[in-house]
């Protein structure tokens, strides 16, 4: 884990707006660097917890395109929460590969 990442996330968890911005862009031009921790952090926390945040680092883990995100943006894509799911469906768009494409077949809304 670099300074970099451990400084963006103890600013996106403040509670000043400014704060969170100023953590969230610091990471935005590296989140493939850091995808693998972006991907811990966003799964290490509670459901309970801030989901605003919990969607800031969703959609740095879109910016990265990364294959290694498919299994997260799999499952956010088939779940219920609306939010998540439109990050997840973003994120598969962005991947390439017949497995995102799939996935995005999948989750289609069904047509009446």
């Amino acid at each position: 884990m670099t300074q970099r990442f451990t400084e963006a996330m103890r600013l996106m968890r403040c509670s000043d707006p400014q704060q969170r911005e100023d953590g969230f862009f610091l990471l935005w031009p590296h989140a493939g660097e850091h995808v693998g921790e972006l991907i811990a952090e966003f799964r290490d926390e509670d459901e309970d917890d801030d989901h605003g945040f919990r969607c800031r680092l969703l959609e740095l883990i879109v910016e990265a395109r990364s294959l290694s995100a498919l299994p997260l943006l799999t499952e956010l894509a088939e779940g219920e929460d609306e939010a998540f799911r439109y990050w997840a469906l973003r994120g598969l768009r962005r991947l390439p590969g017949q497995e995102a494409r799939q996935v995005l077949w999948r989750a289609r809304p069904e047509e009446t």
